[in-house]
This record gives C-alpha cells, structure tokens and sequence, in this order.
C-alpha cells in the first residue's frame, strides 16, 4: 500500500470538516521503513515497558502500536530487541509517546518508529499501564481499531480506512 499524507489530507478534507486528524510534528524518525500503516492499538503507561513487550509478542499484521508513554523523557520504552520482535511479529510501527534506545540498531529494523526522542536508559517493569484505552497527545485522541498514516510528511489519523489495502 502506498500514499502520501499530504495527498490524503488533501483528498479527505472537505469545507464540511476533517475525516483525518494530523498529529502534531513533534516525533522524530527512526527504524528501516519510512511509511507505515495500520489499524491502532494503543498502550497508556509510565516509564514502564512491560506491556509493550506483550504487546509486540503478539500477531501484529496490519497493526501499529501507540505507545502512550506521558512524554516521559527520562528512560526509553523500546529498544532493539523490541524493535525484533516486533517485526518477527509482523507489526508495521510504533508511535512512541516517550523515548526508545538502541535507535542505530533500529535504524536497521524492518519497521517504522517514531518517537519523541532516544534515552540510554532502561523503563521498569512492573506490569503497569492499559491497553485498548483511548491515549491523547499530539494534538489527537488516538482511538483502537482506528487507522494511523505515517510517512516522512507527518502521521495522520482516521476512523475508516484511506487506502485500499
């Protein structure tokens, strides 16, 4: 599947309003693949990873994964191991809210990421967060099963799907 959302902004705005909301330019680039697209799953946690490795240990075909992490910058939620098994797992991304690790070696991970930032450091792990809650930030509620754009224009969201899969 290919697009470009400036494209799609242009195709699905109307002078009756938005069916795409655009999630504020605040993420920076990081793993192998430039665009992505899928159906969102999302996470609500605080400098705890746990979930996230759950998460991206299940069939992730079709799937982004959005990390709600508070903006934290004081450890990273992802790092390269996650970053593998996501991919082994068949996930297209991952909005992190947060920061990730190991961004070099991501960098060379068949999957597209976009976080706040990078930070050597580790999350806990004691389990704790949601997941399939609606998480807010950028500008945009992000709802589960909704449809995330992302490429290297910006990261769009909408409630049906844009382009044919």
């Amino acid at each position: 599947m290919t697009f470009k959302t400036p494209d799609l902004c242009d195709e699905f705005e109307s002078e009756l309003g938005k069916t795409v909301r655009v999630v504020a330019p605040m993420f920076q680039r990081y793993g192998g693949t430039i665009s992505f697209s899928g159906r969102i799953v999302t996470l609500k946690i605080f400098e705890d990873n746990s979930l996230v490795r759950e998460a991206f240990g299940e069939d992730g075909h079709g799937k982004v994964l959005v990390i709600d992490g508070g903006g934290s910058l004081r450890c990273a939620l992802v790092g390269d191991q996650l970053a593998i098994l996501a991919e082994k797992n068949g996930w297209a991304g991952a909005i992190v809210y947060g920061c990730i690790r190991d961004s070099g070696d991501i960098n060379g991970i068949d999957i597209g990421v976009r976080a706040l930032n990078t930070h050597p450091q580790k999350s806990i792990k004691k389990g704790v967060g949601e997941r399939n809650v609606a998480v807010t930030f950028g500008g945009v509620t992000f709802h589960p099963d909704e449809y995330i754009y992302v490429d290297e224009d910006g990261i769009l969201v909408a409630d049906k799907p844009l382009v044919a899969a």
